[in-house]
């Protein structure tokens, strides 16, 4: 073999050690839930919002933004980001429905709320280009125990921290 084949050899080996490692390390950073002994398939239970709760708090973030003469719409979605509810209040502009869904999406994909990954634009600006994100304040994500099952994205109202105040309020709705 000659020298020009031994290096493009060799470099499509590396390539493919390097993707291998790459995928390892990747399958394995974040830790696979633990298999209950009662469960021999390794099947495991995951808590969502109900509809009716879902509702609520969507109502409890629209009612939060009409007591201060807001006009926003809310949209609430489940742990895939897929949307379960939104409401759109009266008078909310058009940009505000699909702004609130982005916002939810967003706070449930980080687990944190829109107005904390904002600031982190300024060391990865590149997040902004993930489809379907938005990274303005108004997105606040719905716990059980640290994980995220959910999230409340509103939007319409004139600042971002007006919006996650109400956003805030559904999460808080759901906790009474």
């Amino acid at each position: 073999m000659n020298l020009r084949h031994r290096v493009i050899t060799g470099a499509g080996l590396a390539v493919v050690v390097g993707a291998v490692g790459f995928g390892t390390m990747t399958a394995t950073a974040a830790p696979a839930p633990a298999q209950k002994k009662d469960d021999p398939k390794g099947l495991v239970t995951s808590t969502h919002l109900s509809i009716d709760a879902a509702t609520q708090a969507a109502q409890a973030a629209l009612d939060a933004a009409e007591a201060e003469g807001q006009r926003v719409t809310v949209a609430v979605v489940d742990r895939n980001g897929n949307t379960v509810v939104t409401l759109r209040g009266d008078g909310a502009g058009p940009q505000s429905y699909e702004s609130a869904q982005r916002k939810a999406f967003t706070a449930v994909s980080w687990n944190a709320p829109t107005s904390v990954l904002a600031g982190r634009l300024a060391q990865t600006p590149n997040l902004k280009d993930i489809p379907g994100t938005l990274f303005l304040g108004g997105g606040a994500p719905v716990q059980v125990k640290g994980a995220p099952i959910a999230a409340i994205g509103v939007a319409g109202a004139p600042s971002g921290d007006l919006d996650e105040k109400f956003a805030k309020a559904g999460v808080e709705a759901l906790n009474d």
